[in-house]
């Protein structure tokens, strides 16, 4: 790829938002940063990804943390910095990829080849996934629902200047519902491909 591309998904819980990140990675022969990251960050250092995950894209709780000198006590902060610092050296790097939350928009606004979408979704829909993907009774996909949406939205709040979901934040927004993941990764696809110039 000459020009540097980088994709950032932010998502509604249950949207489907990873899979399209999923497939626009194969679309462009990216790689995709996720759940994984950690994996990336601490391949080669004596940190442990299993017991950071605890504290991946969760949201911050000031009775529990204090900070000194601009150092923080709380591994919630301390997490979510060491993905910030590593996406943007990734970036900095000229290296093109695809990052699923973690307030990419933010993080690297101003980034040479940065494209934002957020994909939200149909209630109904996003509860039908939830129950067949994890094998759960509506409630406790509702319940899902809510406390991953809290959640994320309560950890994008705290390092983006704009709020979690607002359109003006994005280059699109868009609801899966409408064309099912494929459709959405067609149109998305589409966009980029149109952005760069590109038939």
């Amino acid at each position: 790829m000459d020009k540097q591309l980088i994709i950032s998904i932010g998502r509604e819980y249950g949207s489907g938002g990873h899979e399209i990140g999923v497939r626009l990675a194969e679309r462009f022969g990216l790689p995709l940063y996720d759940h994984n990251l950690l994996d990336e960050i601490v391949s080669g250092s004596k940190m442990n990804a299993e017991k950071m995950a605890k504290y991946d894209e969760r949201a911050h709780q000031a009775f529990w943390s204090r900070t000194v000198r601009g150092y923080s006590n709380s591994p919630i902060e301390n997490v979510a910095q060491i993905q910030f610092d590593f996406l943007k050296e990734k970036a900095a790097s000229g290296e093109s990829f695809v990052i699923v939350g973690r307030c990419a928009e933010t993080v690297l606004k101003g980034s040479e080849g940065l494209v934002t979408f957020f994909v939200l979704g149909d209630y109904g829909t996003k509860l039908e996934r939830i129950m067949k993907r994890r094998d759960f009774s509506a409630k406790e996909a509702a319940l899902a629902i809510e406390r991953h949406d809290r959640n994320r939205k309560a950890y994008h709040n705290r390092y983006s200047d704009r709020k979690w979901g607002d359109s003006r934040n994005y280059d699109l927004c868009i609801n899966s519902s409408r064309l099912g993941i494929e459709g959405t990764a067609d149109v998305l696809e589409k966009f980029i491909r149109a952005g760069r110039g590109e038939n």
